[in-house]
């Protein structure tokens, strides 16, 4: 298979393109790296470059082509100087020769400062990492095809916001206020866009949003800016394991949300009384979902004038769904913090569990404390995947650079402030009748879990009016419930649904 190349120049802002040189047996010559003339030279992203490199896959039994991009492109300001080069890897199928009907997905993943590496070869994409089936490391590193990938039915960019992956500021007297807090995110990203879709002929595609963890904070949020700001109009938002979305939650209803996450968790590892642990996962959950919402909020609500016999039934039946101890909950004035839950949960076995993921164990220095000493999926996580995409991007697609691909960047302080995102994304819906929604979200994610998830949706549509038009699906792994071989194809399937769903008919009128 021919593969060309665009040769990145890394210190220089404009991109140069040429035909590569063609060794024996056909394989392309990679770009050269421009090295640093001295010691005290800078390493810059070449912030208006690309290289591109052409591939096929095989998904559900049909062939597709491809051609991927990994570039940078930058974002201006309002006098057109560049302020940062944004780093990003587009994936387009080969043989749609219209792309008017073509759906475009737009993926964001969170931290916030973190790139998208993780939904780029760990879920959506089609190169994935190399791991056991229920997500765990294994050696030597490396990439594999990703059967289940949505590129049979969506083109995809994969975004790294400013100093996430490879993208950077111009130069470091540009303002951090800039890039780094909720709202600008926002903005500088929505601008992005527009000049992404301008610049490869996308204004006709359907367009959709993926953003996982963080990402769902920014990417409810530009799917108003871009109908304010950028006159962009979504078919679709998707959001994978998603915060709070600035939705307020304060007192009792917070002290209480995370309990069926807790049961979830303690179901997986055997820690529920046996007529409970004989259920299946989703047979338990309504239950405890039930008694969080009508029994325990109430309680919580009461405060100190709660008597002591309805506090000590309350205190019985979180003990019966935790796998925590009446006593300990006693002592926790029945709020039990998450990271006391992972610390406790199996305690007497000498393991911590998982922040993002509780199917994972860790072990800590003492069994004493009140949290983990780490977050033991987070490490298994980083081992796995920062070798495959640094041999992805740099070997593979060819993308040469002597930056270091930040798996985590500096983006702190980040403004929280003024976080409004989910009252965006309710708006968006409002004024775009075309607009769906789809959650995604893992039973044993501690960090944005599933039951919160449902809570974002009972408020964003407290009216009931879009209900039609939002969707919530669960699975049985943690935060990247893609890392899990069963999720991964199940969940990429639900997109691929979605996705299809939330196209109107030819000639259907986006009205109420």
């Amino acid at each position: 298979m021919r593969k060309k190349l665009l040769i990145i120049v890394p210190f220089a802002c404009f991109f140069l393109t040429v035909q590569a040189q063609k060794k024996t047996g056909g394989e392309p010559v990679p770009p050269k790296v421009a090295k640093p003339a001295d010691n005290n030279q800078i390493i810059r992203l070449a912030l208006d470059s690309s290289v591109t490199t052409s591939n096929a896959i095989t998904i559900k039994g049909q062939r597709v082509p491809y051609n991927v991009t990994a570039g940078s492109i930058p974002v201006w300001d309002e006098q057109g100087k560049p302020l940062a080069g944004v780093f990003y890897t587009y994936y387009e199928r080969s043989d749609v020769k219209d792309l008017s009907t073509r759906p475009l997905v737009i993926s964001f993943n969170g931290g916030p400062g973190t790139s998208s590496v993780w939904m780029e070869i760990g879920y959506t994409g089609p190169r994935v990492l190399k791991i056991d089936d229920e997500g765990y490391p294994i050696q030597p590193y490396g990439l594999r095809d990703n059967p289940n990938s949505i590129l049979d039915v969506a083109d995809i960019v994969y975004v790294d916001p400013v100093n996430t992956g490879f993208s950077r500021p111009a130069e470091k007297d540009i303002p951090a206020a800039t890039f780094f807090g909720v709202n600008a995110d926002i903005r500088y990203l929505a601008g992005w866009i527009s000049t992404f879709v301008t610049r490869y002929n996308r204004w006709a595609s359907p367009k959709f949003l993926i953003g996982e963890s963080y990402g769902t904070t920014r990417v409810s949020g530009l799917a108003l800016e871009l109908q304010n700001a950028q006159w962009m109009y979504l078919n679709g938002v998707i959001l994978v394991s998603p915060t709070d979305l600035g939705i307020n939650r304060n007192g009792p209803v917070d002290g209480a949300l995370s309990l069926p996450y807790f049961a979830a968790t303690a179901w997986y590892h055997k820690k529920l009384p046996g007529d409970l642990q004989s259920k299946d996962l989703t047979a338990v959950l309504p239950e405890v979902e039930n008694f969080t919402v009508n029994e325990l909020v109430p309680a919580l609500s009461k405060g100190g004038s709660l008597p002591d016999a309805d506090k000590n039934a309350i205190a019985a039946k979180m003990a019966r769904y935790t796998g925590l101890s009446q006593q300990f909950i006693l002592q926790n004035n029945l709020v039990i913090l998450p990271m006391a839950f992972w610390k406790e949960l199996l305690r007497d076995k000498g393991y911590t569990v998982g922040r993002l993921d509780s199917r994972y164990l860790g072990i800590d220095r003492m069994d004493a404390g009140t949290q983990p000493d780490y977050n033991a999926e987070l490490s298994s996580w980083l081992h796995a995947f920062t070798p495959a995409i640094n041999m992805y991007l740099r070997e593979e697609l060819h993308y040469k650079t002597d930056l270091k691909y930040y798996m985590f960047g500096p983006v702190h302080p980040w403004d929280r402030s003024n976080d409004n995102t989910g009252e965006n994304l309710r708006q968006a819906m409002a004024q775009n009748p075309y607009l769906h929604v789809l959650v995604q979200s893992g039973y044993f994610d501690g960090a944005c879990d599933y039951f919160n998830a449902k809570y974002n949706l009972w408020q964003i549509d407290a009216a009931g009016k879009l209900k039609g038009r939002l969707s919530w699906e669960g699975y049985r792994s943690g935060h990247m419930m893609y890392l899990r071989k069963e999720d991964l194809a199940t969940a990429n399937q639900h997109l691929r649904e979605f996705i299809l769903k939330a196209i109107p008919q030819a000639g259907t009128p986006a009205k109420y």
